[in-house]
C-alpha cells in the first residue's frame, strides 16, 4: 500500500474510533431496549418508506414480510439469490451434517423438513407428513405423503427417516445435532454406545410410516425437538458414517425433495438449481435459481443493477442510505437471532460427547465476566451503528419468542464503574502501574478475543468491544478472522484452539424454545464449554411434561435467563431486525415463520430484473 493510501487509512480508522466513543459515551437517544419498536415513536412519513422522524431511528414494526405483488406471473423466469456473505460458503449441503448459516441458505432451495409449523412454532398437518399422538404423549407416528420423492425419484421412506436417526446417533458421526433431542429418543442412548444394533424406540411400519417413542414428554416435541430431517438411504446407506459429509453426495452432487433441485455447483461461490417438477406441493412456477455469494460491500449495486432479484439478509447498517432504492421492496421481520459475546470455559470431550469444564480457565472468574458485559454499551451500538434495527439484548431467549422471553430482564445494564468495582473486589488490579489490571495472583493478564470479518462495521464492532473493556483496565488483543477460520477455532468441530479466551459470534435460533442445543452440556454447540448443575437442572424441566403447563415454563426460563445473567457464560449484544430486499418483479414471497407461502409458488412478472432508476 502506498504511503499516502495508508496514512489515509489510518486516518478513517482512528476517526471511526473517536465516533465510535463518542457515540458511546452518553445516554442520549431513543431506547429500544427489550421490544422491536422505538418507545417515542414518531410514526411513518408518507413516501419516505421506513424512514422516521425519530432522529433516524426505524422499527421493524413498520415493515412487511409479505411481498406485494405487481403484475402478472408469466411463465416460467428464472431468479437469482444473493448470499451476502464475505467468505465462501462451505458446503456441507445436508441437513443432519451442515453447520453454517451460508450453507443453511442454499440448502433452504432444495431441501426440507418433513413437518410444517405453524406462526407459534407448533408443528402442524400441513407438511409433507402428518402426525398422531399416543395418549401419554410419548409416541408419535408419522405418515409421510405418497408423492413424497428425493429429486432421483425415489419415494421418500420412513426407512430414510429412520435412517437419519441412526447416522446421528453413531459413534462416528461427526456433525452437531447429537443432542438432547436424540437421547429422549427410546434406545437412543444403547443404540450410540454401541450395546445394540437399532434404535428400540423407532420403528418402520411400513414404507411410509413411521413410529418414534421418546422416553419423555415434552412441550419440545411439538414444537422444534423432533428431528424431520431424512436422509436417502439408498444413497448413503451402504456409505461409512465418518465418509457421508464429504463425500460428493453431500459436496458435489447433494439431493433432496424440495421444489429445486441443484443442477451444478461452483464450490463456495455459486449454485444453479432448476425447478422440480415432481415437488409434493405443486410444480414450481420458477424455471431455476441461481445462488450466488455476494460480498457486503458490492450488494447495494448487485441490487440496483439488477444481479441479484432478492437477498434474505440485507446488512442492516446499509439500510439507511438505501432505502429508497427504486427497484426493490423492503421486507423485514424479527429475527429469530442475537449477537453474543462468549467466554471458553473448557474444551470438548470427543469421546464422552459433552463439555469438560476447566477449572484453571482465564475466563473463569465470573466476576471478570459480568464485568466485561457491565462495560459495553449495547442500546448506542444499535442505535449507532444499526440505526435501530438490531437493538440491546438482555436475555439469552430472543423476542423472536415473546411467550418467553422475559422482558422485565434487562440483563447487565451499560455501567462501566459497576464493572471496574467487581474487578476491583475480585482482587484484579494494576499492580505495575502500566494502565492494565493484573490476575488477583498478580500474573499479567492478557485476553484473547476474536471476531469475524464482513461487512464495514464488523471490525470498528470489535474494536469498540476491545476499547470499552480497555477503560475497565483490561488488555485484551483482538484477531479477525474469516467466517470458516473463526468456528473451527472456536470449536466448531470439537476442537477448541486454547490460544481463543473470548469471542463474538452469533446464533440462530431454532423454532422450539428449548436452549438445551446451545448450552446443555451434551451440545457441541455449547461454544463457551460451560457446565453448571442449576443449568443443567433447568433445561430438564423446561422440556418436562410439567412443562406442558405454560405458566410453569414460563416461570422455569425466566428463572433459566437470570441464571445465564448471573453465571455469564456468555452474554446477548444485540437482538436482530432481518431485512430483504426484494426485485419488484418478483412475485409470491414471503420472509418470517407462518405466513402459508412457498418457494414452489414464487413468480416473476417480467423475463429480467428490474433495475434502479
Amino acid at each position: 500500500m502506498a504511503k499516502n493510501n495508508w496514512s489515509k487509512f489510518l486516518f478513517l480508522l482512528m476517526l471511526s474510533f473517536v465516533l465510535i466513543l463518542a457515540a458511546c459515551s452518553g445516554n442520549e437517544g431513543t431506547s429500544t431496549e427489550g421490544n422491536t419498536s422505538t418507545e417515542e415513536g414518531g410514526g411513518k412519513e408518507a413516501d419516505e418508506g421506513t424512514k422516521l422522524e425519530n432522529g433516524g431511528m426505524y422499527s421493524i414494526e413498520d415493515f412487511n414480510n409479505v411481498k406485494t405483488n405487481n403484475g402478472e406471473a408469466i411463465e416460467g423466469g428464472n431468479i437469482t439469490f444473493g448470499l451476502v456473505s464475505d467468505t465462501v460458503f462451505e458446503g456441507t449441503l445436508n441437513w443432519n451434517f451442515y453447520s453454517g448459516d451460508p450453507d443453511a441458505q442454499i440448502l433452504n432451495w432444495f431441501d426440507e423438513g418433513l413437518l410444517t409449523w405453524d406462526e407459534n412454532y407448533v408443528y402442524t398437518n400441513d407438511g409433507a407428513a402428518t402426525y398422531e399422538v399416543s395418549e401419554d404423549g410419548r409416541t408419535f407416528t408419522f405418515k409421510i405423503g405418497d408423492n413424497v420423492n428425493w429429486h432421483d425419484g425415489k419415494p421418500v421412506t420412513a426407512e430414510d427417516w429412520q435412517f437419519a436417526h441412526e447416522v446421528i446417533g453413531h459413534p462416528d458421526y461427526d456433525g452437531p445435532r447429537y443432542n438432547s433431542d436424540f437421547t429422549n429418543i427410546e434406545g437412543m442412548e444403547d443404540y450410540h454406545s454401541g450395546k445394540a444394533d437399532t434404535i428400540s424406540g423407532i420403528e418402520v411400519i411400513d414404507e411410509k410410516t413411521l413410529s418414534i417413542t421418546y422416553i419423555e414428554s415434552t412441550p419440545s416435541l411439538l414444537t422444534g425437538s423432533i428431528w424431520s430431517y431424512p436422509l436417502a438411504k439408498h444413497i448413503f446407506g451402504e456409505m461409512a458414517v465418518a465418509d457421508i459429509s464429504s463425500s460428493p453426495e453431500v459436496r458435489e452432487k447433494p439431493i433432496g425433495f424440495g421444489p429445486f433441485k441443484v443442477e451444478s455447483i461452483v464450490p463456495g461461490e455459486s449454485v444453479t438449481l432448476v425447478k422440480n417438477e415432481d415437488y409434493w406441493r405443486g410444480e414450481p412456477k420458477l424455471d431455476g435459481v441461481t445462488v450466488k455469494v455476494i460480498s457486503s460491500s458490492t450488494v447495494v449495486q448487485e441490487l440496483k443493477t439488477g444481479g441479484v432479484d432478492l437477498i434474505s439478509d440485507f446488512p442492516v447498517d446499509q439500510f439507511p442510505d438505501n432505502a429508497e432504492m427504486s427497484n426493490v421492496e423492503y421486507l423485514g421481520a424479527v429475527d429469530r437471532a442475537y449477537t453474543y459475546i462468549g467466554f471458553k470455559l473448557g474444551t470438548w470431550d470427543a469421546e464422552n460427547n459433552r463439555v469438560s469444564p476447566n477449572p484453571d480457565a482465564k475466563m473463569g472468574d465470573v466476576a471478570l465476566r459480568q464485568a466485561m458485559w457491565h462495560a459495553v454499551d449495547n442500546k448506542t451500538v444499535g442505535e449507532r451503528f444499526y440505526n435501530g434495527l438490531r437493538w440491546n439484548a438482555t436475555t439469552l431467549i430472543p423476542p423472536s419468542h415473546p411467550e418467553f422471553h422475559d422482558e422485565n430482564n434487562k440483563g447487565r445494564e451499560f455501567d462501566p464503574e459497576a464493572a471496574k468495582k467487581l474487578l476491583d473486589d475480585a482482587g484484579y488490579e494494576d499492580t505495575d502501574g502500566d494502565g492494565f489490571r493484573e490476575t488477583p495472583e498478580g500474573e499479567p493478564l492478557e485476553i484473547n478475543f476474536i471476531s469475524m470479518t464482513g461487512g464495514d462495521i464488523a471490525e470498528p464492532l470489535a474494536r469498540y468491544y476491545v476499547q470499552a473493556w480497555e477503560t475497565i483496565g483490561l488488555k485484551v488483543n483482538l484477531e479477525m478472522l474469516e467466517f470458516n477460520t473463526f468456528y473451527d477455532r472456536v470449536g466448531n468441530g470439537g476442537k477448541d484452539d486454547p490460544k481463543v479466551d473470548v469471542y463474538q459470534a452469533a446464533w440462530g435460533v431454532g423454532i422450539d424454545v428449548d436452549p438445551s442445543g446451545l448450552y446443555g452440556a451434551d451440545a457441541l454447540y455449547n461454544f463457551a464449554r460451560w457446565e453448571n448443575e442449576e443449568n443443567e437442572r433447568l433445561l430438564k424441566e423446561g422440556r418436562s411434561e410439567k412443562a406442558f403447563d405454560l405458566a410453569y415454563r414460563q416461570e422455569i426460563y425466566n428463572e433459566w435467563q437470570q441464571l445465564m445473567v448471573d453465571e455469564v457464560p456468555v452474554f446477548p449484544t444485540l437482538y436482530r431486525a432481518t431485512l430483504s430486499p426484494v426485485n419488484n418483479r418478483v412475485l409470491n414471497f414471503a420472509i418470517g415463520d407462518g405466513t402459508g407461502v412457498y418457494l414452489n409458488e414464487l413468480a416473476v412478472s417480467e423475463e429480467s430484473p428490474i433495475k434502479a432508476e
